[in-house]
């Protein structure tokens, strides 16, 4: 495993500092903002976006403290940092592909700018610049997926048992609400145009696939650095 650069340690932190200070001004203006206004109000914690952004901030925060300190950075942040870079990724693909067309310009506050725009853009930046010559598994791509089956466990109880996620709904975001005449398998001609299982393996898929590119983008990147 090769030794950061100064140059690349330097922009890594300043990339860390971006995604920690945007993801925290982006939960907190959504937390306390209007609950009349999209996506905001304290039960914003309750979803993908905000848990996930909180996650690639600590870890961020974490590869921070190590490069500062000047400690070894050992093969477990590397993966962890992998996943959480893919989970933030699909919040920024969800937002621009699903969310923000069908919530329309409203969508595009502050805090959704920083939370679903910067801080992916900065979290992806910061993973190939700190990670050329890290050496990954091909089996790592299968902790991508943890990420969201874990979220869509912890959204299907909250359906079972009647949780507020937002303006009275019991799920989260219209592609996990069980109730829809699409329902679980179903297949319908509006939203949600398919049932809850065909949109968690569709999801499931693409973050293999992407998860897999940028494996695919370490690897080259780490022969290039040799």
């Amino acid at each position: 495993m090769n030794e950061m650069t100064s140059t690349q340690k330097k922009l890594s932190c300043v990339l860390k500092i971006i995604v920690i200070l945007s993801a925290f001004i982006g939960t907190g203006i959504s937390a306390y903002g209007d609950r009349d206004v999209f996506f905001c109000g304290l039960n914003i914690f309750m979803y993908f976006t905000n848990q996930s952004n909180i996650v690639i901030a600590v870890i961020c925060a974490v590869g921070l403290y190590l490069i500062v300190k000047n400690k070894k950075i050992s093969e477990l942040h590397y993966i962890v940092k992998y996943v959480g870079t893919v989970a933030i990724t699909l919040t920024g693909v969800v937002f621009i592909a699903v969310l923000a067309p069908a919530s329309g310009p409203e969508a595009w506050d502050l805090h959704n700018v920083l939370a679903h725009i910067v801080v992916p853009i900065a979290s992806i930046a910061d993973f190939f610049v700190i990670i050329p010559g890290v050496k990954f598994k091909k089996k790592d791509v299968l902790y991508v997926i943890i990420p969201p089956l874990l979220y869509v466990i912890y959204a299907g109880i909250g359906y079972v048992r009647g949780w507020d996620f937002y303006a009275g709904n019991t799920y989260p975001y219209f592609f996990l609400n069980w109730g829809s005449p699409a329902g679980a398998f179903g297949f319908i001609k509006e939203s949600p145009f398919m049932g809850c299982v065909w949109w968690i393996l569709a999801l499931l898929i693409f973050l293999i696939i992407m998860g897999y590119v940028y494996l695919v983008i370490v690897d080259h990147m780490g022969k290039k650095s040799k």
